[in-house]
């Protein structure tokens, strides 16, 4: 009996090596080998998994080769159809990452129970079929009676539950069930037959992957996949994973806050740049179209406190109007303190330093809080003047007109420098209703304000800025 062969792969980078190693040659990062049992197969696919590869192996012109105009699957959610780049792709392999109970299941189920002309199934290798009905049941809940009493009116034929775990078994239910759409639930709890090795470990998922990659290509059925995310925030399994699918979307979010984000990590068939904004209600996921409302929702709750900054930010490709808030308080301690949620500590950091350097406010000795306001984070550099004004805000005592907003990147020497979108970040403000908006001069050029109801003021550095707020 011929000895199975093993080989060690790198979690982060895909990298294999023949033994074991501390530190990756490729990625550089320690500790990251899992041992890995070669199957019976050659090249990571199985051999008698009923589906082989129709592309032939001898080259073909690019001028030759024939392509159908096969429109994207609607999936009737306009927030997760953005972040896809207009809709589902046939024979695409879409991998949804993110943390246990987030709510990963919950989206896309009620996503495919919404597909009412495509034939769905729906791979669950977690839960059982009592549990997702039991949960269908409550996507699907009717708005409450008269009387006071919900009646759930689930009735969807098009959407088929088989809960498998072997990935063999997986293929034979689509043969002969012949689906539009195909949901495994999750990819760590898939395993093969030809790899000796329990549930998600890193072999047996890439192999399932594999198999699961090489299904789409062949029969143009897409495949989405939902995957969870280790103690590090990644993609658990190998690092290949990301590489071999075509999309990778990251659901994340706070769970003290009711907001989820889905952003796009990866995307050949769309841009990166989107991102989609959903509400945890009792029955579900709720798409919001228009986010800042709900991030502005209490702004007359602090109307006249100090310390608070409306910043208009751009995630993605959309605006949003979103709540800065700082509190600056003598340090306690002889290290003051510096902390952020939702914003970048190195920057507020770097902020700070031109506000003591440039403007001459000495913050050495007092500690500095930045939240942003709705569990979100924002990297958008736009934000910075707002942080600013928050922080001297604070510092002061004195409260920021609520009808303004602001945005801004400031730099090193204290110049505000342009930013990107500014018409779009001035009708979103001027859609909810501000009345004035402090924008870098340099943005002005090109811009009639004279047809715009809000107020555009330019400024070039902090100082004019921070005299425009506080007089």
């Amino acid at each position: 009996m011929a000895k199975q062969k093993t080989a060690y792969v790198c979690n982060s980078c895909g990298y294999d090596s023949p033994k074991w190693i501390g530190r990756c040659p490729s990625c550089g990062e320690w500790n990251t080998f899992a041992e890995v049992k070669l199957g019976k197969s050659s090249g990571g696919v199985s051999s008698n998994d009923g589906f082989s590869m129709s592309v032939g192996s001898s080259p073909i012109a690019m001028s030759q080769i024939a392509t159908e105009d096969s429109p994207r699957i609607n999936l009737n959610d306009n927030e997760l159809n953005r972040v896809l780049g207009g809709g589902l792709v046939p024979g695409s392999l879409v991998l949804l990452g993110g943390e246990p109970g987030i709510g990963k299941s919950t989206l896309i189920l009620q996503t495919v129970l919404g597909l009412k002309d495509k034939k769905v199934l729906y791979v669950s290798g977690e839960e059982s079929a009592r549990q997702l009905k039991l949960r269908a049941d409550r996507i699907m809940e009717n708005p409450l009676s008269a009387d006071g009493s919900a009646t759930p009116s689930f009735d969807e034929p098009n959407v088929l539950v088989v809960c498998e775990a072997m990935i063999e078994t997986v293929f034979k239910h689509i043969e002969s069930v012949d689906p539009d759409i195909v949901v495994i639930d999750s990819i760590q709890t898939m395993a093969t037959e030809n790899v000796e090795s329990s549930p998600g470990s890193v072999s047996q998922i890439r192999e399932c992957a594999a198999m699961l990659l090489k299904f789409c290509k062949e029969s143009n059925t897409p495949v989405i996949m939902i995957g969870h995310i280790n103690k590090e925030g990644s993609i658990a399994g190998p690092k290949i994973l990301e590489h071999m699918v075509d999309t990778v979307l990251q659901f994340e979010g706070d769970r003290q806050y009711m907001y989820r984000i889905v952003r796009a990590i990866k995307n050949r068939f769309g841009s990166t740049a989107e991102l989609g904004i959903y509400e945890m209600v009792h029955n579900g996921l709720r798409p919001v179209s228009n986010p800042s409302e709900l991030l502005l929702s209490d702004i007359e709750q602090s109307e006249g406190l100090s310390g608070v900054a409306i910043a208009c930010a751009i995630e993605g490709v959309r605006p949003l109007l979103i709540e800065t808030q700082a509190l600056v308080s003598t340090a306690a301690y002889g290290t003051p303190q510096r902390l952020a949620t939702g914003f970048d500590t190195r920057r507020l950091n770097m902020l700070l330093a031109v506000l003591e350097k440039r403007i001459g406010f000495k913050l050495c000795q007092k500690d500095v809080y930045m939240n942003i306001a709705g569990g979100l984070r924002v990297t958008d550099p736009a934000t910075d003047l707002a942080v600013i004004a928050a922080v001297l805000s604070s510092n002061v005592d004195s409260a920021i007109d609520r009808n303004v907003c602001i945005c801004g990147e400031v730099g090193l020497s204290g110049e505000i420098r342009p930013v990107s979108r500014i018409l779009q970040r001035i009708s979103e403000a001027e859609k909810l209703g501000f009345e004035t908006i402090l924008i870098p001069k340099a943005n002005l050029n090109g811009i009639d304000t004279k047809k715009m109801s809000i107020k555009v003021c330019g400024v070039r550095k902090v100082e004019e800025a921070l005299r425009f707020l506080f007089g």
